[in-house]
């Protein structure tokens, strides 16, 4: 399959068209090592990675609390609407660094397509409006 996107490397090429969106829905990041769960959940997560305690899966909350996983820590997800090439550098460190001296803590998850960015619920609308404020930056030729 071939590739019909533009894919972008630079740094601040990659900030000034990240386009940050947010998704409807709650999401659960929980671990399991018991192989009927990770079997049974696997089709429903959104990501999943194998690790050495188990596999770590990203559910909706729904899911999660239906399957008995801590729901106490739920995150919305801020997707970068950019073709990051996965070459590319800087686009992962910008966001992060925003939004860690902004006091708000993110897990990312680079996909074929875009990157993703999970945050808190609470802080997920003061998370959007900064990763905006740092793509009109961005946009402007500030570093």
């Amino acid at each position: 399959m071939t590739q019909t996107h533009k894919l972008v490397r630079e740094r601040q090429a990659m900030l000034a068209g990240m386009t940050p969106v947010l998704t409807e829905g709650l999401y659960i990041f929980c671990s399991t090592a018991d192989p009927a769960a990770a079997a049974a959940l696997a089709p429903k997560s959104l990501a999943l990675f194998r690790e050495a305690e188990g596999l770590a899966l990203v559910l909706t909350h729904t899911d999660a609390a239906a399957h008995g996983f801590d729901v106490s820590l739920p995150m919305r997800r801020i997707v970068l609407e950019v073709f990051s090439a996965l070459d590319g550098v800087g686009l992962t460190a910008g966001v992060a660094t925003a939004l860690a001296d902004a006091g708000i803590p993110c897990n990312m998850i680079a996909a074929y397509h875009h990157d993703n960015v999970f945050v808190p619920e609470p802080q997920a609308l003061q998370a959007l409006a900064l990763l905006q404020a740092v793509q009109r930056k961005a946009a402007a030729g500030m570093p």
